[in-house]
Formats: structure tokens, sequence, C-alpha cells
């Protein structure tokens, strides 16, 4: 791990040396690059920097605890060494942290598409409340939310939905939301007060940049125009302005109909097509890397179940890391870190374990 970080040291004052030169500048490309190099290393760097003063620090102690005499004096060096003991394991665990290998996506915006499941028009009531929580876990994060496309009923749900998240990092929490979520409630057109489940789909999707390859060939795509249906306004709904597009080799049939361009819909639609068809080449590639799936959380069986939401006891429960909360209101209302955080941590963990097991 040493003889890495010794590595990576040396590169990161290769960097700012290249980025001191006045002529980097003239190739804004090459710029880009050796900035987001920089900020990717510098965590780590500023980590190895720190353990490395704290070794030195519990050097400087220990010849001090030989020399000094006075009590009073040798009572602060061994509080100062303890101190430092204390920071070098915390740094050890977080340099190899630092270290694990990152997700390429990791960085990205996100596509986020949103299907009521099992029970009815509970379950599309349900798809709009984790809608709109994630649209205020987004804006608490200063991120902006652009909607894709709504097919919503009329007392308020959604049937589905599908949005973008853009944010530096949206795509490094947001992917632990990928799965089944659950709620269990008395429905407000229940009459007997019975307590029921439904259930909603999420799927988290990286969107798709230049740098990534998806080929849509023209013979493999067909593209309808359409008035745009449901609640419109400003004109939505009295022009051809929605698009759909049918991929013939996977099926998939994705639909925009939110903006009044046509345009645009058609450039929202290909944007959430090619993230759907790079979804099921990282869905393949996990299916055969069993074993590195296994060691991760959040980023499994789209089948899966996560989480389920109980309101008779305002209780959350992550199913995949055994976390129970109670503050209901709060998550529904955005304030979702306190479980991505744990997700993250778990997350880490077994990548860690992973890691030590084949060392």
């Amino acid at each position: 791990m040493f003889d890495k970080l010794d590595n990576l040291l040396i590169r990161f004052e290769e960097l700012m040396g290249e980025l001191s030169e006045p002529t980097v500048t003239s190739n804004p490309e090459r710029f880009r690059m050796l900035m987001k190099e920089q900020s990717d290393l510098t965590p780590i760097v500023n980590a190895y920097k720190e353990y490395k003063k704290c070794k030195q620090d519990i050097e400087d102690s220990l010849a001090m605890l030989e020399e000094e005499s006075d009590e009073d004096m040798r009572e602060m060096v061994k509080e100062t060494l303890s101190e430092s003991k204390k920071r070098v394991e915390e740094l050890e665990r977080e340099m190899k942290i630092l270290l694990l290998p990152k997700d390429p996506n990791d960085d990205k915006n996100v596509i986020v598409e949103i299907r009521a499941g099992a029970g009815g028009d509970e379950a599309a009531l349900f798809a709009a409340e984790i809608y709109r929580m994630y649209v205020h876990y987004a804006e608490s994060r200063r991120w902006k939310v652009e909607l894709m496309n709504v097919d919503e009923i009329g007392i308020g749900g959604m049937k589905e939905v599908q949005f973008t998240i853009i944010g530096q990092g949206a795509y490094s929490v947001m992917k632990y939301e990928s799965g089944v979520h659950r709620v269990q409630r008395v429905p407000e057109t229940e009459s007997g007060g019975r307590i029921h489940t439904s259930t909603i789909s999420v799927a988290v999707m990286p969107e798709v940049d230049d740098d990534i390859d998806i080929v849509i060939e023209d013979k493999d795509i067909r593209i309808d125009v359409m008035r745009a249906s449901g609640n419109g306004g400003q004109c939505v709904n009295t022009t051809d302005s929605a698009v759909r597009l049918t991929h013939y080799p996977t099926g998939i049939v994705v639909y925009s109909q939110t903006e009044k361009s046509q345009l645009q819909n058609k450039a929202k639609a290909f944007a959430l097509l090619r993230a759907k068809l790079y979804d099921i080449e990282q869905q393949q590639r996990h299916d055969a890397e069993a074993e590195l799936r296994k060691s991760q959380i959040g980023t499994g069986d789209r089948s899966e179940k996560i989480r389920t939401y109980n309101f008779p006891q305002g209780r959350v429960t992550d199913h995949r890391i055994g976390l129970t909360i109670y503050k209901l209101d709060k998550v529904l209302n955005g304030d979702i870190q306190e479980i991505i955080d744990a997700c993250i941590a778990a997350d880490q963990a077994a990548k860690l374990s992973k890691m030590n097991e084949t060392a």
C-alpha cells in the first residue's frame, strides 16, 4: 500500500508542476484532465501527508520520553503520543478506503426511473411521494432536477416518472437507491382501516456521456411524434411535440413529452434510451462478475427489496444493511443522507473485507 502511496505522491507533485506551466491553459482538454486528476488525488495525498506527520510525531514523542525526566512534561508527551497513534489508525483505514477501485460512473449525473408496482393507485401515489423525496434531497445538495417524462393518474399519483439529477457525484450517492421500495400503510380509500402493502421500483442509471460508446443504429430505432397527453398547459398538448422511441433489438420504448419543443423531447428521449442500453450492459457485466456483485451494496438485482416505509410505526428500514430509523416524515421530505451514508459505509466495509481476503 505504501509503495502505491509514494507513487501517488510523486504523481501529485508532477501534476502540480504541469499545472503551473503557462502553456497548459492553451490546451483546454488537457487542462481539464489534469485538474480532474489533481482533484481525484488530493484527498489521498492529504491523508498520506498527515499520516507521515503523525508517524514522525510518534517517533519524536518516544525519543522525548527516553530523555525527559519531568513528570508533567512526560504526561504531555504521552498524551500527544496517544493522540498520534489513534490518528494513525484512523488514517490507515481512511487511506485503504480512498485506494479502493473507484466506480468510473461515480462522478456522472443520473437518470432515475420510478415505476409503480403492486398496489394499483396506492402504488402510484407512493411513486409520486418517492419522486418528491428525491427532488427535495437533490435540492438539499444543490443539484438540479429535470423532468423527462411522467405518466400521472388523476388523484395525484404517478404510474411512472423519469427524471435527470444533475450534480457532481450524483451517481456515487444515488446508485444506492436502485431496487424495490415497499410501503405499508392504510390507504385513504380503505374504509376498513386495514394496512396495505404496495411496491414501486427505482432504477438509477448513470447519464451516458460522449466518452461512453453506445451506438444506436438508425435501422434499429423507430421515432414517433404525437401530441402530449395529461396536464400540459402552455401549448404542450396542442402540438405534436411528444416523442416516442422504440428500440427494436431490446424492445425498449421510451417517451418524452415534458418540453414544448419536439427537438428537446427527442434529445431527452435519446438520453434516456442511451442510459437504459448502458444500464443493460452494466447489469450483464455484473452478472458475469458474481463475486464482485455479492460484495457490493445497492448495485445488485433490481428486483431486490431494499427498503420498507412503515407509516403506522413511522419507521424506515433498509433491509440490505439492517438499518431502522424512526423519522419517516423527515425521510419522505428528502432527509435520506443518514441512510445513504450507512449504505456507503457498508459497501466500503464489504469491499475492504473482500480486498483483505484476496491480499
